[in-house]
């Protein structure tokens, strides 16, 4: 249960009290046990601990280390108010978010385009509850959308919707959850991605929406896509 990180430290993201770069793994200070869980977001990291606390580290210019200041941290710190009850986390670009036990989800970090779901676009330093959600089993985030999967089977995303990455039909951002169009059940895991976001399906097949300008759809075509669509020959897939 010990963290161990390497590679870019220059705000402290490898919690080994320094800046130094590592080409090797390094001990994060403090966490030498008891971690069940990692994330790295853009030059952050977070780790869950099986007491159900979280703890942040690195870069925290939009408070996304959750800690109600904005000031870096080089070793690890308590998450505010996320002290016990986590079942899971989540971290990309300057946006964190947590699932609790409940179902509910808290987000903090950067929220100009709504990716903390509270109902506005003010950063916030400590965790805020993503408005009208409390059966969640997963949450994700890009950094700028995050979506969340529900114990039902329905996709809910909010935040950016620049090349319909939210997977509503338009290119209107949400500053608060909305259902994905036709993944009202049946999914059974999701990802997402700078612009993009997929979700698997019970019946073994993928579906994924927004920006393909390089494919990453999978629908062989180059065509951004404003719901969801069929990755193109998969079935039997297990995990995405």
């Amino acid at each position: 249960g010990a963290a161990k990180c390497w590679g870019s430290n220059f705000s402290g993201q490898l919690g080994d009290s320094t800046t130094t770069r590592r080409s090797t793994p390094v001990d994060v200070i403090t966490l030498n046990h008891n971690v069940t869980r990692l994330i790295a977001g853009g030059s952050h990291t977070c780790a869950l601990l099986n007491s159900g606390a979280v703890k942040c580290w690195g870069s925290n210019g939009n408070g996304q280390l959750g800690i109600g200041v904005s000031s870096t941290r080089i070793t690890p710190i308590d998450v505010v108010g996320l002290s016990s009850g986590i079942a899971m986390i989540n971290a990309a670009g300057t946006a964190s978010c947590a699932v609790t036990s409940g179902g509910g989800v808290k987000c903090w970090g950067e929220n100009s385009s709504g990716q903390l779901g509270d109902g506005t676009t003010l950063n916030r330093p400590s965790p805020v509850d993503v408005i009208g959600i409390n059966d969640v089993r997963k949450a994700v985030t890009s950094g700028s959308h995050s979506c969340a999967l529900t114990n039902s089977g329905s996709v809910l995303c909010w935040g950016a919707n620049y090349y319909g990455q939210l997977g509503d039909g338009t290119t209107t951002g949400h500053l608060q959850p909305a259902v994905v169009s036709g993944l009202n059940s049946g999914v059974i895991d999701i990802a997402v991605n700078y612009y993009h976001s997929c979700a698997l399906l019970s019946s073994g097949t993928v579906q994924c929406w927004g920006y393909n300008g390089n494919g990453q759809v999978g629908d062989n075509s180059t065509l951004n896509r404003l719901t969801p669509v069929a990755v193109y020959g998969l079935s039997g897939v297990q995990a995405i």
